[in-house]
């Protein structure tokens, strides 16, 4: 039941990466369903309508709390477990709660230093995590991170209609004319919208040929599921950057099939079955 219930919290908090997964061995993709159950566990206060600041900070008290005296919550149980098994850093968890309390204030980003700082304990801690859980050798945590800061990044690009609406702007405004990033203003100027997110997209780019220098030192199996999600997210900045305005129109994802079929073809390549 645990178990099923850190599977659904996984894929609907991230379905590509969820989908891209199952290449994973058994033991691998465990502790990455107990990693995502716990972060999708934490961000519910704050993406809830109305949010619930009170239940996210007992959350986080529970937390510390657990880590000294044990919890009899099952979330908080499995991943302080995890950390211990895997050596996680305290400093990486307090990071991610620090980045999710963010949203709490409908943040409106400036500068890239402030999207990137937002980033680094929404996204790159997580990259962390799963390198001790891949158990990669410690000079490939720097690729990990910018992996997991160009996924989020990804992300954010992909839901900037979604999260405007809510009253939270990722991207940095700092010279771009905008003061939103809302339908009506990007409607207003859309020449400057168009090259506003295709330059975003550019900066993902670039984070994402540096990230894939590290594939390398993955496992196999490993390899082959981050690689496919990567590809996904590549794809999709590729539909976005064809026509920035479709991110008004719906959340650019690919299918399963395409996540599949992707999967199966970088398998092919990296000699499984051979």
């Amino acid at each position: 039941m645990i178990k099923d219930f850190r599977l659904e919290i996984f894929r609907k908090g991230n379905q590509t990466f969820f989908d891209s997964s199952f290449l994973f061995s058994k033991e691998v993709h465990e502790d990455v369903d107990t990693l995502y159950a716990f972060v999708r566990a934490t961000d519910s206060y704050v993406d809830s309508v109305p949010q619930q600041p009170e239940k996210f900070n007992k959350f986080i008290e529970k937390y510390r709390l657990g880590i000294r005296k044990g919890s009899d919550d099952p979330i908080i149980s499995a991943f302080i477990e995890l950390s211990k098994k895997r050596k996680f850093e305290e400093k990486w968890t307090e990071a991610f709660f620090d980045s999710v309390k963010l949203n709490l204030s409908s943040p409106i980003m400036q500068t890239i230093d402030d999207s990137l700082k937002y980033i680094y304990g929404s996204a790159e801690v997580i990259g962390l995590y799963l390198a001790r859980i891949l158990d990669l050798d410690e000079k490939t945590f720097n690729h990990a991170k910018i992996f997991a800061r160009a996924m989020q990044y990804a992300n954010i690009i992909r839901d900037v209609h979604e999260d405007n609406s809510s009253g939270r702007v990722y991207l940095p405004l700092e010279g771009s004319g905008f003061s939103t990033l809302g339908k009506g203003e990007a409607g207003i100027k859309p020449l400057a919208f168009n090259n506003f997110l295709r330059n975003e997209i550019n900066r993902f780019n670039n984070w994402q040929k540096e990230a894939e220098k590290g594939f390398k030192f993955m496992p196999l199996r490993s390899r082959i599921a981050v690689k496919t999600a990567s590809d996904m997210y590549k794809w999709t900045m590729k539909k976005i950057h064809k026509d920035p305005f479709i991110v008004f129109e719906k959340k650019v994802m690919p299918s399963k099939t395409r996540i599949y079929a992707t999967a199966l073809l970088n398998a092919l390549k990296m000699g499984i079955g051979k």
